[in-house]
C-alpha cells in the first residue's frame, strides 16, 4: 500500500464521529467490509488508539485487535483473574504516537541496555528486537511505514532502558507527518456529535473505549 492508496481508502470509507470529553472517536467502515476505530486527542490532534475489528470463527464473535495504544489484557476480556496475574510478568509491548515520534515500550524486560540488539528491515517495514541472552525476540510490524511506503533506518532509532522497560523511539519521517495531516483534514468534513459521559456508553458501543 502507498500513501495515496491509504488516503483513498480513508476518503471512501463510511465514517462516524463523536466526542467524549477531550477524546474524539471515529469509526470507519471500508468498502471491503473491514472496520477500524480511532481515538484522537482534541487537544493535540494525536491518535491515542487505533484498532481493527476482527472476526473469530472459533468463538463466532467479533473482537478488536489493537494496533496503537495500550493493549487490553486478555484476562479483562474473559474474566480470568489467574491469567491477569501471570500476564503481569510477561513482556508487554505497547505503542503510542506523539506529534514528532512513534514510540514503543516493552515492559517487564529487566536486562541492561547492552543486552538488546535492535535492527530495521527496510523492505518489510519492520523493527526487530532481540537479546544476547536469547530471552526475548520480537519483530515489530509498523503499519504506518507500510502505508506510506517508508523503509525505516536503524540510525534513526532512539533507544533507552529504564524501570524494566525498553523504550524505542523513531522520529516521524516527513511523508508520515504529511499523511497524518491529510487524514485530519479529511476528518474535518465528518459530522461529529458530542455526548456526555452518561450517554456515551450506550451510543458509542461500536467505537473503542465507548
Amino acid at each position: 500500500m502507498s500513501y495515496v492508496e491509504w488516503l483513498a481508502k480513508i476518503r471512501s470509507a463510511d465514517k462516524s464521529s463523536a466526542i467524549q470529553g477531550t477524546v474524539r472517536k471515529v469509526h470507519y467502515t471500508f468498502q471491503d467490509g473491514t472496520e477500524m476505530a480511532e481515538e484522537y486527542s482534541t487537544e493535540t490532534g494525536c491518535v491515542l488508539r487505533r484498532a481493527w475489528k476482527v472476526r473469530s470463527d472459533l468463538l463466532r464473535k467479533d473482537d478488536w485487535e489493537i494496533e496503537l495504544g495500550e493493549p487490553i489484557p486478555k484476562a479483562l476480556k474473559n474474566g480470568d483473574e489467574f491469567a491477569l496475574q501471570e500476564a503481569a510478568t510477561e513482556p508487554l509491548l505497547s505503542k503510542r504516537v506523539t506529534r514528532n515520534c512513534i514510540e514503543w515500550r516493552i515492559r517487564n524486560l529487566p536486562y541492561p541496555l547492552s543486552t538488546y540488539t535492535i535492527t530495521c528491515e527496510g523492505d518489510a517495514r519492520t523493527i526487530t528486537v532481540r537479546t544476547s541472552n536469547k530471552k526475548y525476540f520480537k519483530k515489530i510490524v509498523v503499519p504506518e511505514f507500510q502505508r506510506c511506503n517508508f523503509p525505516p533506518k536503524v540510525e534513526d532509532l532512539m533507544v533507552k532502558h529504564q524501570y524494566n522497560t525498553l523504550i524505542i523511539s523513531y522520529k516521524k519521517p516527513p511523508i508520515l507527518v504529511e499523511m497524518e495531516k491529510a487524514t485530519l483534514t479529511e476528518l474535518q468534513s465528518v459530522e461529529t456529535v458530542e455526548y456526555d459521559n452518561i450517554q456515551c456508553g450506550d451510543l458509542l458501543k461500536g467505537l473503542i473505549g465507548g
